[in-house]
């Protein structure tokens, strides 16, 4: 059984998965946890992101990059910016220095496309891999189409600092210990964190996620209701790479 249509238009997003590998583990993931005065997933964890603004379609055009993905990728390299402060995807690596400068312009609301130039700084897109496009038919007020994209933390990174706005704190995790964490109830995962979590936790390194990701095709997951036995599970198709393709509704936390 399909969801009820929301006649509210999706609005498009993007989520940066960042990977820390460490040696004989699996690798790290950062994730920020939202604030709970937040309207969408609030006191969830999730990876930085959010909507793609009219600015981040300008810059997609500046540097060749155009259509929907290329303005995506823009908006995840910004949105995580302004986020947790990492300067992933921009060419040449920013100093430390930079980077604070940027993310400080960013809060000031000044326009990406502007701090780059002044920085002489350039994107490159081509560091991120996509892995998901999620778009949830619910009932709730905002819908939101979402890209995800991979990505390795480069070297010599300053530390992950939460904005402490619109997310109250960050960690690094394996997906494995967010899992752990959210079954203990100590952590609130909504239901595309919770399945992209459980894809990721079978990855050994950020190459192992690379070589997954290319594997499956990125199409626009709905999740749909169907009744298995006397219980509405929720679901996603069985086919792209999920290892759990479907959840009781009553358990799910859809945002």
């Amino acid at each position: 059984m399909t969801l009820p249509p929301n006649t509210t238009p999706a609005i498009p997003a993007a989520t940066l998965v960042i990977l820390r590998d460490v040696p004989g583990r699996a690798p790290d993931l950062l994730m920020v946890e939202r604030a709970r005065s937040m309207a969408f997933a609030g006191g969830a964890m999730v990876f930085p992101g959010g909507r793609v603004d009219p600015g981040d379609h300008a810059l997609a055009a500046v540097i060749g990059d155009a259509d929907d993905d290329g303005a995506a990728r823009v908006a995840a390299i910004r949105e995580t910016l302004e986020e947790v402060g990492l300067a992933i995807g921009l060419s040449p690596p920013p100093s430390p220095a930079m980077t604070r400068r940027l993310r400080a312009g960013l809060h000031a609301g000044q326009a990406f496309g502007g701090l780059l130039a002044q920085e002489g700084l350039t994107i490159d897109p081509t560091v991120m891999v996509p892995f998901a496009r999620w778009c949830p038919a619910h009932r709730m007020s905002r819908i939101f189409d979402t890209r995800f994209y991979l990505a390795q933390l480069p070297d010599g990174s300053v530390p992950a600092k939460v904005d402490g706005t619109e997310n109250a704190r960050l960690v690094w995790l394996t997906a494995a210990t967010a899992l752990a964490e959210a079954a203990a109830g100590r952590m609130t995962l909504i239901y595309p964190t919770r399945r992209n979590l459980e894809r990721l936790a079978q990855f050994g390194s950020f190459a192992a996620a690379v070589a997954d990701a290319g594997a499956y095709p990125v199409i626009t997951i709905i999740p749909y209701i169907e009744r298995r036995g006397d219980i509405d599970h929720l679901c996603i198709p069985t086919e792209l790479g999920y290892p759990v393709t479907a959840e009781p509704i009553g358990q799910a936390v859809r945002g």
